[in-house]
């Protein structure tokens, strides 16, 4: 487990996607597929050729062996996935949507076997990964999971590993907003790279501009904040430099979900190989445009080699002081 570049952790779902348009209750045929932000992204970054961990739970079901199955034929490193006997794999229902629409989905997630994950399944040897990523999604699960939630960052972070963070609000999983907004503010201290949308950061921080927000999460301790600013691209700031970088111009719009773990995808892939980042949030730009052209939430996601071909960087804007 010591030869892990990333860890990554929280509840792959069993997704089925309505194969016409309309209300989900006159689809009759769906196709099966997995979802889940967290796991999105780890598929991503294996794409990409890092070794990834993932750090779960699913049930002692069919849908939890089609998940793990998924999984591993992405490449991600399952052996910390465990099989709990006592709850059930969640599931949801997404629908087809024309013209890049945002979908309905429906969860039937609450008691699932990833909402009992825990600190009894943090494990040693996985904090020898070399750096960790993050989403609010597993600590609005369940109390158990927001514990594993903290110490799994505030550990990785006292070993010296890098850790990222992206909010991925879920407003109907918590008890009300002040508790998300607190707990989702907290989580984002202890990471090293904050990455919200504009209108979680607005939300979480009370201001409405990219560099009042980002400053609010310097404050705190990170060392850089990436705001995603949908079609328009992305802004980030360090303590040192910050700069908006132009998004990528795609010719249509399938599908929206899964684009901000795209984006996740190329900000820390492109950091971990050293990248500055102004290329980095370009990489992220470009990735994400890629998951809006392909029905699914990480099917367009690209590989190292689609990356390579593509030359996706574009460091020609000027970063100011």
């Amino acid at each position: 487990m010591s030869d892990l570049d990333i860890l990554s952790f929280g509840e792959t779902m069993t997704m089925l996607v309505a194969e016409q348009t309309g209300d989900l209750a006159q689809v009759r045929h769906f196709e099966k597929r997995i979802a889940g932000a967290d796991s999105n992204v780890a598929i991503g970054l294996s794409r990409l050729g890092f070794n990834v961990g993932w750090l779960s739970r699913v049930g002692n079901d069919s849908m939890g062996r089609f998940v793990i199955d998924s999984l591993q034929a992405e490449g991600v490193d399952c052996r910390h996935v465990s099989v709990d006997a006592g709850h059930p794999t969640g599931f949801q229902f997404k629908s087809l949507e024309l013209q890049g629409a945002d979908p309905t989905v429906e969860y039937f997630r609450r008691g699932s076997a990833a909402s009992h994950l825990s600190l009894t399944d943090l494990k040693p040897d996985l904090l020898k990964a070399r750096h960790l990523h993050a989403t609010g999604i597993p600590a609005a699960l369940s109390d158990s999971c927001r514990e594993l939630s903290r110490g799994l960052m505030t550990q990785m972070r006292e070993a010296g590993r890098s850790v990222s963070f992206d909010p991925n609000l879920r407003p109907s999983l918590w008890p009300n907003q002040a508790t998300m907004i607190r707990e989702i503010n907290h989580l984002a201290s202890l990471a090293d790279w904050v990455m919200p949308g504009l209108a979680e950061g607005e939300l979480l921080t009370g201001f409405d501009t990219p560099a009042d927000i980002a400053a609010f999460y310097l404050d705190q301790g990170a060392e850089a904040v990436v705001i995603k600013l949908g079609a328009k691209g992305a802004y980030y700031r360090t303590q040192l430099n910050q700069a908006f970088v132009p998004g990528v111009v795609v010719p249509s719009v399938i599908d929206t979900v899964g684009a901000g773990d795209g984006f996740a995808v190329g900000v820390i892939s492109a950091l971990l190989e050293n990248l500055g980042f102004d290329q980095a949030t370009a990489r992220g730009n470009w990735i994400g445009s890629q998951a809006v052209q392909s029905r699914g939430d990480m099917e367009g996601l690209p590989t190292r080699a689609q990356l390579q071909a593509a030359q996706p960087i574009d460091s020609s804007h000027n970063a100011t002081a």
